[in-house]
Formats: structure tokens, sequence, C-alpha cells
């Protein structure tokens, strides 16, 4: 199938819940390698929805997603294989509290990807090393302050070796003197070309690391441009709106 050089493609994306609820209202988005698209807009405007059925954590009602020219949403999609390419970071951690650090890191590439334990670990310290946190690979999670885990959560989406990083309000649960050192992780990731859609409220982190921002409201894409033009020139009195309040 013709990509046209999209890594992802988002066509007409429906989602209802039970039939009354329209989450998502026929979302269209394509998404380049490299592109760092954040995700910004009231809570209940179908952001979240939207990236969880990227990966099919969601499943939409109606529509199509098409990763690296292979339809996600038809019936034949392997969904574990499809998953691997796409690392997914959320708002609460999600670390198994009986693993070690290292542990929590290795278990899926071991497990699922059939990783050789050794180069897993290997892996894994590398990455540890680039957050700052080699020195907590024998650590439990309770050991750890909100910002350290929430690090660890995007290495062990890194773990993986995905194509795309997908992250649902990372910093939303964290306390405010520790967002700075999550966000920093995720500047790097995106200076080094990780493709990454981030649904999140940091407006200074949309200003700054995005190759695009997208606004949405009631399940829809309401507006999108490179972060000058969305920040200084907003078009839909919608947008205006929104930045109003929160900038």
């Amino acid at each position: 199938m013709e990509t046209s050089g999209s890594l992802i493609q988002v066509q007409d994306l429906v989602k209802d819940f039970g039939g009354k609820i329209h989450a998502l209202s026929g979302v269209s988005m394509d998404i380049k390698e490299g592109d760092v698209v954040v995700i910004v807009g009231p809570s209940g405007s179908g952001k979240s929805t939207f990236l969880r059925s990227l990966n099919l954590l969601e499943k939409p009602t109606s529509g199509r997603i098409i990763v690296e020219g292979a339809e996600v949403t038809g019936k034949k999609v392997d969904l574990n294989r499809h998953r691997q390419k796409m690392g997914m970071v959320f708002q609460h951690f999600n670390l198994f509290p009986h693993l070690t650090v290292l542990k929590n890191l290795t278990l899926a590439p071991v497990k699922v990807k059939k990783m050789d334990p050794k180069a897993a670990e290997d892996l894994a310290l590398s990455l540890l090393k680039r957050v700052g946190l080699e020195d907590r690979a024998e650590a439990y999670p309770i050991q750890l302050s909100g910002g350290q885990k929430q690090r660890i959560a995007i290495v062990r989406a890194l773990c993986m070796e995905p194509d795309v990083m997908l992250f649902d309000e990372p910093t939303s649960a964290l306390d405010p003197e520790m967002v700075g050192e999550v966000l920093d992780v995720m500047k790097d990731l995106a200076r080094e070309g990780m493709t990454m859609v981030v649904v999140t409220h940091e407006m200074g982190f949309a200003r700054e690391v995005a190759t695009r921002v997208v606004f949405m409201d009631g399940g829809l894409i309401v507006e999108e441009a490179p972060p000058a033009e969305f920040f200084q020139n907003p078009k839909s009195d919608r947008l205006k709106d929104f930045l109003s309040k929160v900038l």
C-alpha cells in the first residue's frame, strides 16, 4: 500500500462508546518519520482516545490506521508485532512493583522479542545511563520518586526499540519539580530524531519541541500548525479561547 512517505496514516477515525458517546468523530492525520506531533485540547476532547487507538488499546469503531504501509485496523493484524513498533508511556507508570528496575526493563525484550538476556540487560543499562539512572538498576519502584519512575517507564518503552513513541500526558501525575526531568528526556529523544506523538498540557514543551501542534475538541481536529504559527496566529475562535486560558 502506498504510504506517501508517512510512517502512520490515520483516515477518518471514529470511536463511539456505547453508541452514544462520540470520542472521535472522523480524525485524519499523517505522521512522518521524525515528526514530533503534540496534541493539546480540553479534557474529554478525544486526545487520549486517539493516542490509544494508534496502538489499538482502543479499537476504532470505523476508519483506518496504516502503519509502515500495513493496515493495522484490518482483520488479520498481529497485535503483538504492531505494538512492538510503538512504545507507550502512560500517565501512571505501570511498573511491576515486585520486580527491580532492571527486571522491569528486560522482561518484554526477552519474553516478547526473544532478545538474548545479556543483550537486553546491556541495552537497558545503556539507556538507564542516558537518563541518569544507571545507579537505580537494582532498586524497586517503591524506592523511586515519581520523576524517576516515569523516566524508567520511558526507558522500558525504548528497550523494545520502537519506531514511534506515544506519550499520554506523561507529566500530569508528577509533582511540579519533577516535570522538568521527564520533559528533558523527551526533548533529547526528539533531538535524536525519534518519531513521537505526545498528548500533554505542557505548552512550553509543545512550543519548543513539536514539529506541529494539533488542537482537538469534541472528537475532532480543530486546528493544526507548526508551533510558532499555532501559538502566535491561531485561526479558530475555539483555539484562541483555549490558548487564552492556558498560556
